[in-house]
């Protein structure tokens, strides 16, 4: 899926609420929640925190997945495309950072 489908998708299942997107502030917030359960889930998979006894699983995919929602849903309501944003993005990274960390070596053998 493309992100512009990503948001348009997004965009289908909010407007049908009649609240729509929240606020700005609000969705900082709820950006800011979700990074925690993100954060909580790969503390316990890599981390010095174990689960507790009994605790179920978590799915680090759909922590992930919830972090991308609410970015998609941020980015939809102040009306950011945020394809466009994402290959600017990259421009930056690859003129910024190229030659931060090694390269690794090409397989080709030529």
């Amino acid at each position: 899926m493309e992100i512009r489908e990503l948001q348009q998708e997004v965009d289908r299942w909010i407007s049908q609420f009649e609240e729509g997107y929240w606020h700005p502030l609000a969705m900082l917030a709820r950006l800011t929640e979700e990074v925690g359960e993100l954060a909580r889930e790969v503390n316990h998979l890599y981390g010095q925190k174990p689960k507790k006894p009994g605790e179920p699983p978590g799915d680090l995919a759909l922590e992930l997945a919830d972090v991308l929602f609410i970015i998609v849903c941020y980015a939809n309501s102040l009306g950011i495309d945020l394809e466009e944003a994402f290959c600017r993005m990259m421009q930056k990274y690859r003129q910024r950072d190229s030659d931060r960390w090694t390269k690794k070596k090409s397989d080709n053998k030529e």
